[in-house]
């Protein structure tokens, strides 16, 4: 298996959308696309889903990107989750 992702909310607060969902690195990946329904990201959080202090997770992007392909990298198979901030769903 490779990378994945999945948008599992979506959240008005205020003029900005918030994006959340899960993301999976396996096999040896070390990161991948999240593609969400922002038109504009200004802001990805990513949190990994593990006790190690040994993994990273890192944005590739500069920032404000495009919602629709937002590079992550991480340390080869972590999981974690995300949550996106920026405009339009």
């Amino acid at each position: 298996m490779a990378f994945a992702y999945e948008v599992t909310s979506h959240h008005v607060f205020g003029e900005k959308r918030i994006c959340i969902g899960t993301f999976t690195s396996s096999g040896g990946d070390t990161g991948g696309d999240i593609v969400t329904p922002l038109h504009l990201c200004e802001q990805m959080i990513l949190t990994p889903k593990t006790s190690a202090p040994a993994v990273e997770c890192a944005v590739n992007e500069t920032f404000p990107v495009a919602g629709s392909a937002i590079t992550i990298v991480t340390s080869a198979n972590v999981s974690g989750y995300f949550m996106a901030i920026g405009d339009g769903v």
